[in-house]
């Protein structure tokens, strides 16, 4: 079935035909460039998303336990940062990443996101608490999705899906490790000391890559026209309003479920640390299957039936989350919602892009990513 598209709308020259159209990543002579493009967007999703965001959860019931907060005030940073950032700062973020490239955009969101977690071991009071959190998701905003998402779609057409889910393997695997790396660190020296190195290890494993990112030439990253027409009539379609729509309810669910499952687990079901983390790990590492199996999926298949099997597979996950009684129901829960969890934030850039191109997807995914980040803080 053929998606609809806003090209009819668009000059001849304004087209992008997906496909056929020939980038840096696809050309043999540039591939090294296209290399480079893969390994900074997995490094920043390992560290800005899967240590930054996917990790901080761990620490919530220290903070609640050992400095006497509620689970409303822990879990309130990220949905209040969210709330503020996002719908400040996202559509600038996208505009500058059309503009300018991902590169300056990737190198600031690393040093804010790991400054952010070293803040975070620092603290002691509810101020300074929101203060991080909020410089935590500025740092995902400008270091995170939004311009690993263009970037791979810039130098990447027709194995974009593939190369996606690899650079999102960086969560996966960030994701799946922190648990780890947490409970070892916050064993030896307390949880406080324990977010500071995390936060040091985000800047020393990310930022060299972002550093020696080559740009995307100007003739990929866009064609030196204003394409402001392009994006109004991109939020004239209900293409557009369906993807924001779905991806709100969609991003809700699966990171409203991952930000309160480790107090979950730990406070209500009174998991040990090291279960919590299997649990926690379980989830993250099956997000890696996820991401390799919806990528191969979405370059095979229609991407909107790729999309609808996420969402499904969410919906059975969460429920057998929550109700489920005995190690082998969550364990089976935590493998199926990981699955979806891999497959939902990757589909939605590429069934963005098919749809409307990359010349304006950084715009685009401003929103987008805001509307989720809303859905997300509000869903709880």
């Amino acid at each position: 079935m053929k998606l609809p598209t806003v090209e009819g709308n668009l000059t001849s020259s304004a087209r992008v035909e997906i496909g056929s159209e020939t980038l840096p990543g696809d050309d043999p002579s540039d591939r090294r460039g296209a290399r480079q493009a893969l390994a900074a967007s997995f490094s920043a999703l390992f560290c800005v998303v899967g240590l930054a965001l996917w990790g901080l959860p761990f620490y919530y019931d220290f903070m609640v336990r050992q400095l006497g907060w509620t689970r409303a005030q822990v879990t309130s940073g990220n949905a209040l940062s969210k709330l503020v950032i996002g719908p400040v700062f996202g559509f600038i973020a996208g505009w500058m990443v059309d503009r300018f490239g991902p590169r300056r955009l990737l190198i600031a969101g690393i040093l804010m996101a790991g400054a952010a977690v070293i803040g975070l071991g620092s603290i002691s009071t509810l101020p300074w608490f929101y203060f991080f959190y909020m410089l935590n998701a500025l740092g995902y905003v400008c270091g995170g999705p939004l311009p690993a998402q263009v970037l791979v779609s810039h130098w990447f057409v027709k194995s974009r899906g593939k190369a996606m889910g690899l650079a999102y393997l960086g969560i996966g695997f960030g994701g799946a490790s922190v648990p780890w790396i947490s409970h070892l660190l916050v064993t030896r020296f307390g949880w406080q000391t324990a977010l500071r190195v995390l936060g040091v290890l985000i800047v020393v494993l990310a930022l060299p890559f972002a550093a020696l990112l080559k740009e995307v030439p100007r003739r990929a990253l866009h064609r030196r026209r204003d394409t402001s027409a392009d994006v109004k009539r991109a939020f004239k379609t209900l293409s557009l309003a369906l993807i924001i729509l779905g991806s709100m309810c969609s991003i809700a669910a699966v990171s409203g479920t991952q930000q309160n499952l480790k107090l979950f687990l730990s406070l209500d079901r009174h998991y040990t640390q090291s279960a919590a983390a299997r649990v926690l790990s379980l989830v993250l590492g099956f997000s890696i299957l996820g991401r390799l199996l919806m990528g191969w999926m979405a370059d095979r298949f229609s991407k909107r039936y790729v999309m609808l099997a996420i969402y499904l597979l969410v919906v059975v996950a969460i429920p057998f989350l929550f109700l489920g009684r005995s190690p082998a129901i969550t364990g089976i829960a935590a493998a199926i919602f990981g699955i979806a969890l891999g497959g939902d934030y990757m589909i939605i850039p590429l069934m963005t892009a098919e749809i409307f191109g990359v010349e304006i997807l950084g715009r685009l995914m401003g929103v987008i990513l805001t509307a989720g980040g809303v859905a997300e803080a509000l869903s709880p």
